[in-house]
C-alpha cells in the first residue's frame, strides 16, 4: 500500500493543527508533530530497550538514505564502525535541533538539544548546561562529555541505560521548569517509539514523496535489504550505489 503525500497537509501555517488517526498535529518549524508527546525524558518508561533502540535507529538511518541521497539533508544517520566497540547515531533536523546516541559495551549514552525549549543553554547571555543534566553520569559514559561529535555544551536533555541496569535514568538531581516539554525530549524523540506511521508521516512531509508502507514495514522488522526493496521506496536508488553507506550503518543486507 502507498500512502500518498496530499493525505498529510505539508505546508501549513505553525499554529495550525489536524487530526491523524486520532493524534491532533501540527506542525512546527516545518515538520509534523503530536502536541503531546508521551515519550519523553520524563517517561522514561516508554523507551526501548537497548538493542531495540539501536536496531530501530539503524532502520530511520536506512530509510532516510534510501529516500534522500543527499547526506547533508537527512534527519538520521547511523555509524556501527565508530571504532571496534562503539557505535553512534544521530538526528539533526536542520533547524538546530539534534540527538546523539552512543552505543558500548557498557549500555547506551543519549543527548539531545532542543533549541528553543526552557533548558537550553543558550537561555542566558552566558551559556551553560542545565543545572545537574550530567550528574551521576556513570563512568563508561564520561567519556562522551568530551566527545567534540556530540557539541555538549549544545544539551538540553541527557539519558543513559547500562546492560546491568533495570531502564533508562536521568540524573536524580534534575529539576525540571515548568512546561509541557521542558527540555524539548518530547518533540526530537517521538519516532523512537519504533512505530512506522510517524516515519511515514514525517517522511511524507519532508521529502514530498509518496510512500510505500509495507517497505517501510519491511525495514522497521530489519528485513534483509535489496533492490527491489530499495526501489519500492524510490526508484531512483539502488544497492550498488547504497551499498557502503548500508554497511556503516550496519543493516542486513540480503
Amino acid at each position: 500500500m502507498t500512502i500518498d503525500m496530499m493525505m498529510v497537509p505539508f505546508a501549513v501555517p505553525a499554529a495550525c493543527g489536524f487530526v491523524v488517526d486520532g493524534i491532533l498535529l501540527v506542525a512546527t518549524h516545518g515538520s509534523l508533530n503530536p502536541i503531546m508527546q508521551e515519550l519523553s525524558t520524563r517517561n522514561l518508561a516508554l523507551f526501548p530497550s537497548i538493542v531495540p533502540l539501536k536496531k530501530l535507529l539503524q532502520t530511520l538511518a536506512t530509510l532516510d538514505a534510501i529516500l534522500c541521497p543527499e547526506w547533508d539533508y537527512r534527519y538520521f544517520s547511523f555509524n556501527s564502525h565508530g571504532s571496534s566497540t562503539e557505535q553512534m547515531a544521530s538526528m539533526r533536523n536542520g533547524q538546530g535541533d539534534s540527538f546523539f546516541a552512543l552505543f558500548n559495551p557498557s549500555g547506551c549514552f543519549l543527548k539531545g538539544f532542543g533549541h528553543e525549549s526552557p533548558m537550553s543553554p543558550y537561555r542566558d547571555s552566558d551559556p551553560e548546561p542545565w543545572p545537574a543534566l550530567f550528574d551521576e553520569l556513570p563512568d563508561c559514559f564520561t567519556d562522551c562529555l568530551t566527545e567534540p561529535a556530540f557539541d555538549i555544551e549544545a544539551s538540553t536533555f541527557c539519558i543513559w541505560n547500562r546492560y546491568a541496569n533495570l531502564g533508562w535514568q536521568l540524573s536524580p538531581k534534575l529539576q525540571f521548569p515548568e512546561g509541557v516539554d521542558p527540555d524539548g525530549s518530547a518533540d526530537l524523540l517521538y519516532m523512537l517509539d519504533g512505530n512506522p506511521e510517524k516515519y511515514i508521516e514525517y517522511a511524507i512531509a519532508c521529502y514530498e514523496k509518496n510512500i510505500d508502507s509495507i517497505a517501510v514495514e519491511q525495514i522497521y522488522n530489519h528485513q534483509p535489504l535489496n533492490d527491489r526493496l530499495i526501489q519500492q521506496l524510490n526508484a531512483d536508488n539502488s544497492m550498488e550505489a547504497l551499498v557502503d553507506e548500508i554497511v556503516e550503518i550496519g543493516y542486513p543486507i540480503a
